[in-house]
């Protein structure tokens, strides 16, 4: 018996080689983006309260209605925009859920995606998964991977359906502006195209800088999914629960993708996240966490001969390393695990062509001994 592979030219996952490389080796993983550290003790009070008054049966299809509320009413309060808690709030098993079931929800065979790369590397799967097309605009290092609206504009076809964001970026810690969003409203106006924008690093923005989704320009709001995450905000990435704001039809649609992947997410902890959401210092404070790590880093690399601009958001630097060797990305990330312990991501890999700029990233999203440790070691070099 044979089986035709769906995706037979994807393989492992980046992350999943380069974080067991790190393991073997003893490295330190500052590849893979998750945190060495314990999220809020009470969060995890709140988990056990739900666990033992027994809230352990399925949640609704939507999720939870106390979730479901105190989002919609941080969405109002953070950027004054409403959405209907019972008909446009969905609560899912992580954001790659999110983003999954909304592209599916628009995208049919011969639609066209466009995908702003370098990209996170579930974007191209579900979309080639659901029958569409991928046409990449390709960013680069040289204007720090700023948006060329006119390339966009000029890669809109008829058969153009879905244009796919991320802000702040992965893996590059730029942001989008509220110029950006001006030209891209312009850009759909009288269109059918839909926009899913990927923002589970909200909350994780630096330097003043603000957070501009879609869903402050009427024109893009209506066509617009926003996939958010727990999981980055509070230290949980494990939890696996994240969130999908959309206007009503587009809601609909995403629910009835939804309910055939997981239909329900963790009950307990979707009532502690509720809870913990009702003081806004739980995920206000969260930027400046953030930027403290980041700061931490850079200073810890300061005597390096790597260059960088400093992340506006996420909790990924890039560095370039021209300065030290011509290797390509991949072998240069491997042979940094494997000799000095520790372990980055090669940006290469967020490319479809794999093309090499002489970049790393990595995840300062640690423990300040983790950064040193990692400092000290990159800046021998």
């Amino acid at each position: 018996m044979q089986l035709q592979s769906k995706q037979p030219h994807i393989g492992t996952t980046i992350f999943t080689v380069m974080s067991k490389l790190a393991n073997d080796h003893g490295a330190l993983n500052l590849s893979q983006g998750f945190p060495n550290f314990e999220c809020s003790p009470k969060l995890i009070e709140l988990v056990e309260k739900y666990l033992r008054k027994g809230m352990n049966q399925y949640a609704p299809l939507s999720g939870i209605q106390p979730l479901r509320e105190i989002i919609a009413q941080k969405t109002s309060e953070l950027y004054g925009i409403s959405y209907h808690p019972d008909l446009e709030v969905t609560i899912v098993s992580g954001a790659t859920e999110a983003l999954y079931a909304a592209i599916t929800a628009v995208v049919q065979t011969g639609d066209e995606v466009i995908l702003l790369e370098p990209n996170y590397d579930s974007y191209e799967p579900a979309v080639r998964l659901n029958g569409g097309i991928p046409v990449y605009v390709t960013l680069t290092p040289e204007n720090n991977y700023q948006i060329d609206w006119s390339v966009v504009k000029a890669k809109i076809t008829d058969k153009t359906k879905l244009i796919l964001l991320n802000t702040p970026h992965n893996p590059t810690g730029t942001v989008m502006s509220k110029d950006d969003l001006e030209q891209l409203a312009s850009i759909v106006k009288d269109t059918n195209i839909f926009i899913v924008s990927d923002e589970v690093y909200e909350h994780i923005i630096f330097d003043g800088h603000s957070h501009w989704s879609p869903i402050r320009y009427p024109e893009l709001q209506k066509r617009t999914f926003v996939c958010g995450s727990f999981g980055k905000t509070f230290h949980v990435t494990g939890w696996k629960v994240g969130y999908c704001l959309a206007p009503q039809q587009l809601s609909e649609e995403f629910r009835k993708v939804h309910q055939w992947l997981t239909f329900s997410t963790v009950t307990p902890i979707q009532y502690a996240l509720a809870e913990f959401l009702q003081e806004p210092d739980n995920y206000l404070s969260i930027s400046q966490f953030y930027q403290e790590k980041r700061d931490k880093f850079i200073a810890c690399i300061q005597g390096s001969r790597f260059e960088w601009i400093p992340a506006s958001g996420s909790f990924f630097q890039c560095v370039n390393y021209s300065k030290i060797t011509d290797e390509n990305d991949l072998a240069l990330a491997q042979r940094l695990t494997k000799e000095i312990g520790v372990a980055s991501i090669p940006v290469s890999a967020f490319y479809h062509q794999k093309n090499d700029y002489k970049t790393l990233r990595f995840c300062f999203a640690k423990d300040d001994q983790t950064l040193e440790i990692a400092g000290e070691r990159l800046s021998k070099l």
